[in-house]
């Protein structure tokens, strides 16, 4: 029986972190945690909350916020739109929003709907570099923007996107700025004690927590104007109703608590590793990064293949990697990331993601380089 591809496609989703199926577990069975966390009035309801609201406390210590800023989901997508729809409706009527043609398709989606609303947007273009810039979103700032939407890390291209300084324009003119940082836990510092942001989503699967659970920063600016997408019994602060996974939650709060901070001597290890892979991949012929090669973090490669007779697919049986985000990849389409970068169809549809992380190491980024090599070098005698 063929041996699994190797895994390059962490900015996907990642494994679940034994230690973290370990916090899970204690929630599951009859003699488990098991209660709900809304049944205050027994002990086995108590039990439950007591661990929800433990898991509040870690993300919000992972991320520099107060833990009652926090509102509890189903993963990044439905906080995107929570924060986008709740503003856009406590607002009560439409003005205009500023977001970017790289953003998500849980952000890009979402912002579509409102405009059919009546709310008036621009999508910002990036620079040649795959940035959006400060000054670009201060050009497009209007006296009716009212909320500006950007992601912290492309999940694409590994892109950084300015935060602090764009949040501080944002607030001085008025507006409000929501942040996607589903791939920026464990690779960025945030702190949103100190920076200008008023909504944050969050995703735990992105760092090795389970699918089907995140969290929404709704920060005081915020709070007044957000208005419930779910109704049905006034869970999260009335923002958010459902019961509440408990094993989910305190997965979550565990991958937070376990996530790494740039600096420390597992993010040390990534970077090194990551420059190997990347020194690697970019001195075989016909390979170029897509994307700024500095404002980025070091985990994620997006590489354009230059020879028409590259097919992605002769990768997929020793590589699991991406030739788009999963948020394409149902409609096959080519990268919307990578044709708003400026890539014409060819050149997008032969580019691949890898990206690495926890459980990654040395001896498996010396084979990706050497299938590469073959591959290409396969493709390249394809030409004569």
């Amino acid at each position: 029986m063929p041996s699994a591809p190797l895994y390059f496609d962490y900015a996907a989703t990642t494994p679940v972190d034994d230690r973290v199926i370990e916090t899970m577990l204690a929630c599951l069975g009859s003699q488990a945690n098991f209660g709900n966390p809304a049944s205050t009035g027994h002990a086995f309801g108590q039990a439950a909350r007591q661990a929800v609201e433990q898991a509040r406390q870690q993300v919000a210590e992972r991320v520099g916020a107060q833990a009652d800023a926090l509102v509890w989901t189903s993963g990044a997508t439905e906080s995107n739109n929570l924060a986008l729809k709740g503003i856009a409706q406590g607002l009560g009527k439409p003005g205009h929003l500023i977001t970017s043609q790289l953003e998500h398709k849980a952000v890009l989606d979402t912002v579509a709907e409102l405009e059919r609303q009546g709310w008036a947007v621009t999508r910002l273009a990036a620079d040649a570099a795959g940035l959006i810039q400060p000054a670009a979103v201060r050009a497009a700032l209007r006296a009716d923007t009212r909320l500006v939407s950007l992601m912290a890390v492309n999940n694409e291209l590994g892109t950084l996107t300015d935060v602090a300084t764009i949040g501080e324009q944002v607030r001085t003119h008025g507006a409000l700025l929501h942040v996607d940082a589903a791939q920026a836990v464990g690779k960025l510092a945030i702190d949103l004690s100190v920076m200008a942001v008023d909504l944050m989503s969050f995703s735990a699967h992105k760092v090795y927590g389970p699918k089907g659970i995140g969290a929404l920063y709704v920060g005081p600016r915020a709070r007044p104007l957000m208005c419930a997408q779910m109704h049905g019994g006034g869970h999260e602060q009335g923002l958010r109703s459902g019961t509440l996974a408990t094993h989910q939650i305190v997965g979550m709060g565990s991958a937070f608590a376990l996530a790494g901070q740039p600096g420390d001597s597992e993010y040390q290890r990534l970077e090194q590793l990551a420059g190997r892979l990347r020194e690697g991949l970019l001195a075989l012929p016909g390979v170029t990064l897509n994307g700024c090669a500095h404002q980025r973090i070091p985990h994620l490669l997006n590489l354009c293949i230059d020879n028409p007779r590259f097919n992605s697919a002769a990768l997929a049986s020793e590589l699991a990697l991406s030739s788009t985000s999963a948020c394409n990849s149902a409609s096959n389409a080519a990268s919307h990331v990578l044709l708003a970068l400026g890539l014409d169809e060819r050149r997008a549809r032969n580019s691949v993601r890898l990206s690495i992380g926890r459980f990654s190491n040395t001896a498996e980024v010396d084979k990706a380089i050497e299938v590469f090599a073959r591959v290409l070098a396969a493709a390249a005698a394809a030409l004569w």
